[in-house]
């Protein structure tokens, strides 16, 4: 056993744990500054008292939020893989976020697993698939930030006080352009022929081999024709996202008391994509709260008790439906939460059906 392999399990764990310690520091301290100074008992009161049919009802919208993401999966996949069971798709996409919402950023991977391994396909492929997908969702999440800071900059920068335009749009720019020339083959197939192919012909050779499965999975962003369906199925991903909260402001009388529309609701659903995307912890639990909270109570004006309570139940109501219901499509497929994600075993898994393999 070489001194590498020796150590890498030990490594692992402990930049596991590592990772799970500062998630759970930022986690008690956001905690700490959402019930800092606060009445627990109106707290309790607020939660305890909100209308609960209107949580029933934002449930299926939710869920209806998810088997849309897995429809434009399968436009994604339809180029490589020609899907055609939507529900092993929604199945997968469930299961992802159940591990998500206990394990930060976990299920990006369990998902193309949990797909690649029911369908028989190639891992490294729908891999890529979840890359074009985190790429659009950045793209979607920056242009409706873009057009709500057109149009509610006031309410976004006293929301996010700290928020300074640019500093979120150039750099994501940046990240766009490098995240483009990612994709062109021709500058990956240049670096391993100089850089790795003189060390190693046989690690080259396994490289390119992965490499050609990658950019086999990123088929869909050379088809122009189906941007308009993945830009209409992202578009209604993000209604369906925003329409629990809109549902959840009847919940807690926002609607009649503070005259919350639904383009209250959009703003809020971006100040939550930025706290999910940048969150370290499981379910961006905290995160989540925080924003939500201070959000609420400085454009509206309602109290800190009142929109804590708001945070937490509109979090709680998504994050149980994900657990359980991810949870049960994990059952269904006998996996446990933390596989064992060998790209050899991984790719074990199937032929590629359009390759020679």
């Amino acid at each position: 056993m070489s001194i590498e392999e020796k150590f890498k399990p030990k490594n692992t764990k402990v930049r596991r744990i590592i990772n799970i310690s500062i998630s759970l520091i930022l986690l008690i301290l956001l905690v700490y500054l959402s019930l800092k100074g606060l009445d627990l008992q109106s707290l309790a009161k607020y939660i305890v008292s909100a209308n609960y049919w209107w949580v029933l009802l934002s449930i299926p919208v939710g869920l209806a939020s998810h088997w849309v993401r897995a429809l434009r999966w399968k436009t994604m996949l339809k180029p490589i893989a020609n899907p055609h069971s939507t529900w092993n798709l929604f199945s997968a996409v469930m299961a992802g976020y159940a591990v998500n919402n206990i394990v930060p950023r976990g299920g990006e991977l369990l998902r193309p697993y949990y797909y690649s391994k029911r369908e028989k396909i190639s891992f490294t492929m729908t891999f890529a698939t979840i890359v074009v997908e985190r790429f659009i969702d950045l793209i979607s999440l920056l242009l409706v930030f873009v057009l709500a800071y057109y149009f509610f900059r006031n309410q976004l920068k006293m929301a996010l006080p700290n928020l300074h335009i640019e500093k979120i749009i150039y750099p994501t720019i940046l990240i766009i352009i490098v995240g483009i020339l990612s994709f062109y083959k021709k500058w990956i197939d240049f670096v391993l022929m100089k850089v790795v192919r003189p060390i190693s012909k046989k690690f080259y050779s396994r490289l390119l081999e992965l490499f050609e499965k990658f950019f086999l999975g990123l088929t869909v962003i050379k088809q122009p024709s189906q941007y308009i369906q993945l830009a209409l199925e992202s578009l209604l991903i993000w209604f369906l996202y925003t329409v629990p909260l809109y549902l959840m402001f009847f919940s807690f009388s926002f609607s009649y008391s503070y005259n919350l529309g639904f383009d209250d609701a959009i703003l809020l659903i971006i100040i939550s994509g930025i706290g999910y995307t940048i969150a370290p912890t499981p379910g961006a639990i905290g995160f989540y709260h925080y924003l939500i909270q201070n959000a609420l109570n400085k454009l509206y004006g309602i109290s800190m008790e009142e929109s804590l309570a708001y945070a937490t139940v509109t979090h709680a109501v998504n994050f149980l439906t994900q657990v359980l219901v991810g949870g049960i499509f994990l059952l269904r497929e006998n996996l446990s939460l933390l596989p064992s994600l060998n790209p050899n075993e991984l790719e074990g898994n199937g032929k590629n059906p359009t390759s020679n393999e």
